[in-house]
């Protein structure tokens, strides 16, 4: 049966509980009660992502993500989905760079059903695993690559800042997505030593949230996963460490039929699970975070130079986090007049830090974000299995909020100032530029090519 056993309910907690046990496979396993509502969520997080992937093969973690809805040794083809819904649940999953994770939100009553699917496809892929798959999904990728990154305005941005503010050889120098020709590459003999490698019980959290009998629970954890062997030859992943400045400014410039021009840049800032970068969080929150953030009223409201403004955190573990700016021009407002006025705020904040109001209300945001996030079944699975994989201790999701409001004004100062200057971005501005003539005809072959590949979003 299950070993190990523990409960919290600590200061800044919401009285929210988790209890954590690990079966003999090494499966990591976290329980939390909530009989609010009769569902109950599952999450499950495997510890690979992209930064896992090696050159070559980029976009495997992802692609793998698709193959694990497409049967596996007792549910044929698309059997997955259709008995979850069938059963009045909801299900997907997503790749990061760090992780990947599968989730269904079920009634209670159907819980021992998710269990028993996850389970099948954790233990039984391989058995389903073929070449008809393998192309399907395939195709299914490159044509959401087509959709999410290339066809759309803006869609490489992340893509393309990421690939410079990572240098070449880094982890993170790639997108979960990865290219079309290493997605093209992939073979099945790569996939199933991808699946022997990293999709075992002692590289995964189950978390299970919502109207449960947790004993009846682990009962059908144990039953289920319990005979799944584990894997010990997991490489580590590569180091992902950076200097905290990138030591100069690195520009792209952009020429796209986009509608109109653009700022984006990516800041090198500390890595998640730090008070450093919930300083940062904080930091960007007050300068870009809502309608009510200091880039915001001088660009859109004041000086109507851009139509939208925003400065927001992308957290990461295991490399440094990045800051991501992203303003859209207005009219005619050439990009230098929108970056000459964005140095100007960033260095008048490091300069003065935040005021005491900008302060509270920057906490009181990420503390409702902190809420929204546990305040579902669903939101508080996944928080529990993120925290688990990335930070080793699941306890952590549910005290956070307590971290982020013992930040320092004077914290948040001297991460500005030591992190938000010219000479640790990298950058891109977007150039518009007209649309070909035959452009229309180009996107209605596009459109008619990924409609025959519909499927559930990522």
């Amino acid at each position: 049966m299950p070993m190990g056993h523990t409960a919290t309910a600590e200061a800044g907690s919401g009285g929210l509980t988790a209890t954590e046990h690990r079966l003999a496979n090494g499966l990591r396993v976290v329980l939390s009660e909530d009989h609010l509502t009769p569902v109950a969520a599952v999450c499950l997080w495997y510890d690979v992502g992209s930064r896992h992937e090696v050159k070559g093969r980029t976009g495997l973690a992802h692609l793998f993500e698709h193959l694990m809805f497409q049967g596996s040794g007792q549910v044929k083809g698309n059997g997955h989905f259709e008995l979850v819904q069938g059963a009045g649940g909801s299900l997907n999953g997503t790749t990061s760079f760090e992780r990947t994770n599968y989730f269904e939100t079920m009634p209670a009553h159907q819980l021992e059903l998710a269990l028993w699917l996850e389970a099948d496809r954790m233990g039984s892929l391989l058995a389903a695993l073929d070449e008809e798959s393998m192309e399907n999904q395939r195709d299914v990728v490159k044509n959401e690559r087509r959709q999410r990154y290339d066809n759309v305005p803006y869609g490489t941005a992340f893509e393309k800042l990421t690939a410079l503010a990572y240098p070449e050889g880094h982890p993170y120098h790639h997108t979960p997505i990865g290219s079309m020709a290493d997605l093209d590459a992939a073979t099945l003999e790569d996939a199933r030593a991808f699946f022997r490698t990293y999709y075992a019980p002692n590289n995964a959290v189950l978390s299970v949230v919502g109207d449960i009998d947790p004993e009846q629970t682990l009962a059908w954890i144990e039953k289920y996963f319990g005979s799944i062997p584990g894997h010990d030859g997991k490489p580590e992943p590569r180091d992902g460490s950076l200097p905290d400045v990138i030591g100069e400014e690195l520009r792209e410039v952009v020429e796209e039929e986009v509608p109109a021009r653009a700022l984006m840049a990516a800041y090198r800032l500390p890595e998640d699970g730090t008070r450093a970068c919930d300083a940062a969080d904080l930091a960007l929150t007050v300068l870009g975070g809502g309608e009510s953030s200091r880039l915001y009223n001088r660009l859109v409201r004041r000086d109507r130079t851009a139509v939208a403004a925003g400065f927001g955190l992308l957290r990461l573990a295991g490399a440094p986090s990045l800051g991501w700016l992203d303003v859209k021009t207005s009219g005619d407002v050439e990009v230098p007049v929108i970056e000459a006025a964005v140095d100007e705020e960033l260095a008048r904040f490091a300069e003065e830090g935040p005021t005491a109001e900008e302060m509270e209300r920057a906490q009181a945001q990420l503390e409702r974000e902190w809420l929204d996030r546990l305040g579902t079944v669903a939101g508080r699975a996944d928080e529990l299995c993120r925290y688990a994989v990335l930070f080793g201790d699941p306890q952590l999701a549910l005290t956070a909020v307590q971290r982020v409001l013992e930040v320092t004004a004077e914290e948040v100062q001297e991460i500005a100032k030591a992190r938000l200057r010219p000479d640790n971005r990298a950058v891109l501005v977007y150039e518009p530029v007209a649309a070909e003539e035959d452009a229309p005809q180009q996107a209605a072959a596009t459109a008619e090519a990924t409609d025959e590949n519909e499927e559930p979003a990522k």
